[in-house]
């Protein structure tokens, strides 16, 4: 027994567990249709085509990453918004691979960015509505902090109802960076729910809105972009694993 127990205390002082535990949730394998329905929606031409993409089961964050666990791996808060339990913003996507580069050498898991088709099939979950909560804007202040609710500033993560596979704030709070390269529309876009990462990558993909986005923004087929050096107080991201 006292030799076990030194064992373990030899292993843990090598190879220390994290200060936090990020949850994960269990994201089934299955097909959607990806992007805006233009006989029901009004948008842009880069939510369109309408294709269907059928992904493989994988893992996402149950929340956006917080400041305390950047901090955690980083050493410090590049936040504007500060909060421990808030998301981290003001994170370029350069910024994030560094981070999934020290978190993978840390932990020895196998984090990413999700795929923007991973991201909008997961936001979805299995809806097939203008929001993830319905067709009526009326909804998204059950869900999402933004423009009407936030007070101008993020909050807390989990503090929203999630949605029907159990993420929080997959509208609102923090813009998500993706895997992707930008492209205004999906012709050529995979259809097994990779990332897209063809043609010169000036800009990157960004989804979900923010504390500062009317509601055109936050819904499931929005796509914005920005090039991957730039940061602001409303770009974060949450993490995925597996495939």
């Amino acid at each position: 027994m006292f030799k076990r127990s030194l064992c373990l205390l030899i292993l843990l002082m090598l190879f220390p567990l994290p200060s936090w535990a990020m949850e994960f949730v269990n994201i089934p394998a299955g097909c959607f249709m990806m992007g805006r329905d233009a006989n029901f929606e009004e948008g842009h031409d880069d939510e369109l085509p309408r294709h269907r993409v059928c992904v493989g089961a994988f893992q996402m964050g149950k929340y956006e990453v917080t400041q305390a666990e950047w901090v955690d791996v980083m050493g410090s808060n590049p936040s504007e918004l500060k909060g421990r339990t808030s998301p981290v913003e003001n994170v370029s996507w350069h910024d994030i691979q560094e981070f999934i580069k020290r978190i993978n050498r840390r932990d020895g898991k196998r984090y990413r960015l999700p795929s923007e088709a991973e991201w909008e099939y997961a936001a979805r979950a299995g809806t097939v509505t203008t929001y993830a909560c319905g067709d009526d804007e009326s909804c998204l202040g059950n869900i999402a902090w933004y423009w009407s609710n936030s007070g101008n500033r993020t909050r807390p993560v989990g503090q929203k109802q999630p949605n029907r596979w159990g993420l929080h704030d997959m509208q609102g709070n923090v813009w998500e960076w993706v895997q992707d390269c930008y492209h205004d529309s999906y012709n050529g876009a995979p259809s097994d729910g990779r990332a897209r990462q063809d043609g010169a990558c000036t800009f990157r993909v960004l989804r979900g809105g923010s504390w500062g986005s009317k509601p055109r923004d936050l819904r499931s087929a929005y796509r914005d972009s920005y090039t991957p050096v730039y940061r602001f107080s409303d770009l974060g991201f949450r993490l995925a694993r597996g495939q």
